[in-house]
């Protein structure tokens, strides 16, 4: 298996946000990062170009080789911001209170944050990031 190409980077998280174009989203991705430095009680950090990921854990794949991975995170994309819950997004029973989501295996698609009920993306997060910490070596 090849090497992850997004890894953590040295570039600043607040330039990456001030950069955002669209207002409204960069008003939420900094609602967004608040949030889940909250939730881990770690900084932000840049993975790859468009990344912002919170903490990060280590994992062995099946043929035994050592990767790491954000804990938590997310990415302001053009069609909607992605927000990263690494345990899944399968058996969450709260997504059907969030309000209007779209996912994928571990990923959550949102268009607004005002769209959505942020106590429950943030109980999202929470959750999320106890599982991972249950099964995963973190910081």
């Amino acid at each position: 298996m090849p090497e992850l190409k997004t890894r953590p980077t040295q570039a600043s998280v607040t330039a990456f946000i001030d950069a955002i174009a669209d207002g409204q989203q960069r008003k939420d991705a900094r609602r967004i990062a608040a949030m889940m430095r909250r939730v881990t009680g770690k900084r932000g950090r840049m993975w790859g170009t468009s990344i912002v990921g919170f903490g990060r854990y280590r994992y062995s794949n099946s043929a035994g080789r050592d990767f790491e991975w954000l804990l938590t995170g997310f990415s302001p994309r053009k069609q909607a911001m992605t927000v990263y819950l690494m345990s899944g997004c399968e058996d969450l029973v709260l997504l059907n209170e969030l309000g209007p989501h779209k996912t994928g295996k571990s990923c959550l698609y949102i268009k607004r944050l005002a769209d959505v009920d942020e106590a429950v993306l943030e109980a999202l997060v929470r959750a999320s990031v106890r599982t991972m910490r249950e099964r995963y070596a973190t910081d």
